[in-house]
């Protein structure tokens, strides 16, 4: 029986639990996208597609109860937040699936589920802690891991012009 070439060592294996959390977390980002534009009826009906004229924004903006809600309320189906929205969760998913511009979406993704946690206060379950926070810190965990990752095009892309070498 051959033996592997490559040693497997516990921190090893931490990095590629942390390519699968960020190949998962991505695909959470890139659900959500495809939900919204399709109505795949797991989050969005089809006739409140984007594709069909829905927003991707008004119901849940619309449905803000807590401190911020005149801000969420008066930004519900807004076109251009439907736009940077949709824009924003396709970036930031294919961004971590593929292991390209992952800075760019660990801070756009930060703010985006800051915004999120904001809309959603207060939050019944838990006075502080929901899923957009654990996926922030998931997100800076990927974020300092960047030098080990594993499984993605990143060193490709590092390894690319100079130019393009700021979007990593």
């Amino acid at each position: 029986m051959a033996q592997s070439r490559t040693k497997r060592t516990p921190e090893s294996l931490t990095w590629y639990a942390v390519a699968a959390a960020r190949f998962l977390l991505g695909f959470v980002f890139l659900w959500t996208f495809f939900d919204k534009l399709f109505g795949l009826h797991y989050g969005t009906s089809s006739s409140a597609a984007w594709i069909h004229g829905g927003s991707p924004t008004r119901s849940y903006l619309a449905a803000v109860h807590g401190p911020f809600a005149g801000l969420f309320h008066a930004m519900a189906g807004q076109t251009w937040v439907d736009w940077l929205f949709m824009i924003g969760i396709a970036g930031i998913g294919l961004a971590l699936v593929l292991g390209i511009a992952v800075r760019i979406a660990v801070v756009s993704g930060t703010l985006l589920l800051l915004l999120m946690w904001a809309a959603s206060l207060p939050i019944r379950s838990n006075p502080f802690v929901d899923e957009h926070v654990l996926y922030i810190a998931l997100l800076w965990i990927i974020f300092f891991g960047y030098r080990h990752q594993v499984l993605s095009f990143g060193a490709w892309w590092r390894g690319g012009p100079a130019r393009f070498r700021w979007l990593w």
